[in-house]
């Protein structure tokens, strides 16, 4: 799905890149260097740029860029980002221009400043997508990054995934500018207010019981929804009435607390899931997940015949979190504006949806309990 950003972003790259043909050094008169403008095109082909129309202009004095080799340098690079190797500031003019939605940087020593003081406030995890050649002298990477807020007694875990784009100045080879675009807002100029108030917004309170949970990696995150990838999973599972109701839920709890055919106490896990498999959702079960170390066939038979064990198959799907209490009007007004910003962004939602309750489902109070409106997609592909 293409990332369609406003014209006013545009403008913020192509300032960029005219500050990077300034401080790009050693370079031919006459050379005139804009970075991105091969990527706004691809991103969306309606801007209309205020600059020449290509990208450099070509002079005998000019040298050859393999920009194949810088590719393949920033796959082996990139995941060091956060690690005590960390990345090579050899490959980046001594000017480099860095900037983000709320923050910016002239010099690589600032970039890396600022990597430092990421590492020191948060736990960032930062996960290299892909790296593609966008333009002559460009180069653009997808990435997600979660960082853990540990100064905050609560943990706040914040999600961000985009683009960066990085410019490449022919005559050191080296890279010369660095503009990340969030999904997850419109104007990605600096100083974005809106910006500010994504990151603000990820500080909430959410109340998670500290338990194991599917394992997914998050591709995208979007003002409204993230997009993962999930493993797959084994649930206990039996018939439930209602998207946020709790029939049924003492039939699998019981399961895992030894109701079985040998006993055996199975630790507990989150969330419980109620998965209705239509859009009418006709038909509702209930269900918990089991440990990952749980193989289908090493657990032990169900006591009740109206409990069933199997494998959810794991894939791609669309994520709406929210807190409170998910009253059923609640839960199904979420899925509807989780399934018509899928439909608008022209991916392809299945029939049905699952809800995820991080807390037990007895539970009626905490403001902060996470809940989430989960659809599995079709034909998802990471652009």
């Amino acid at each position: 799905m293409a990332r369609h950003l406003p014209e006013q972003n545009f403008q913020l790259l192509s300032d960029l890149c005219i500050g990077s043909r300034r401080s790009c050094t050693n370079k031919p008169t006459g050379v005139s260097f804009f970075p991105f403008k091969s990527a706004a095109r691809k991103v969306n082909t309606k801007i209309k740029w205020g600059v020449k129309s290509s990208v450099v202009e070509q002079t005998p004095q000019q040298t050859t860029v393999d920009v194949k080799q810088l590719v393949d340098f920033l796959y082996d690079d990139l995941p060091h980002l956060f690690d005590d190797q960390g990345i090579d500031r050899n490959m980046y003019d001594e000017q480099v221009k860095f900037r983000d939605p709320i923050t910016k940087h002239d010099t690589i020593s600032g970039y890396l400043l600022n990597i430092n003081l990421l590492k020191k406030l948060f736990q960032p995890d930062f996960q290299l997508h892909y790296v593609k050649q966008t333009g002559p002298y460009e180069i653009t990477t997808r990435w997600t990054m979660v960082m853990k807020f540990i100064l905050l007694p609560w943990k706040p875990e914040l999600v961000f995934t985009g683009l960066s784009i990085m410019g490449i100045n022919p005559q050191t080879q080296k890279f010369c500018s660095h503009a990340d675009l969030w999904d997850s807002i419109q104007n990605n100029e600096y100083f974005s207010l809106e910006g500010l108030l994504d990151v603000v917004k990820q500080l909430r309170i959410y109340k998670t019981p500290d338990l194991e949970s599917p394992e997914y990696q998050i591709l995208k995150r979007t003002a409204s929804y993230e997009v993962r990838k999930y493993l797959p999973f084994v649930v206990v599972e039996t018939q439930g009435d209602k998207l946020s109701g709790s029939k049924g839920f003492n039939d699998v709890a019981g399961y895992i607390f030894g109701k079985n055919s040998t006993a055996e106490k199975i630790p507990m896990t989150t969330p419980v899931f109620t998965q209705a498999f239509d859009d009418d959702q006709s038909k509702i079960s209930i269900q918990i997940v089991l440990p990952r170390e749980k193989d289908l066939n090493g657990l032990p038979d169900p006591n009740q015949e109206t409990l069933g064990l199997k494998t959810v198959e794991g894939g791609i799907a669309a994520v709406l979190k929210f807190s409170g209490k998910p009253e059923e009007d609640v839960v199904r007004e979420k899925e509807k504006a989780l399934r018509s910003a899928l439909i608008r962004d022209g991916l392809k939602p299945k029939a049905g949806c699952m809800f995820a309750r991080y807390n037990d489902p007895g539970r009626t109070w905490n403001f902060v309990m996470r809940n989430e409106v989960i659809i599995w997609l079709e034909d998802f592909k990471l652009e």
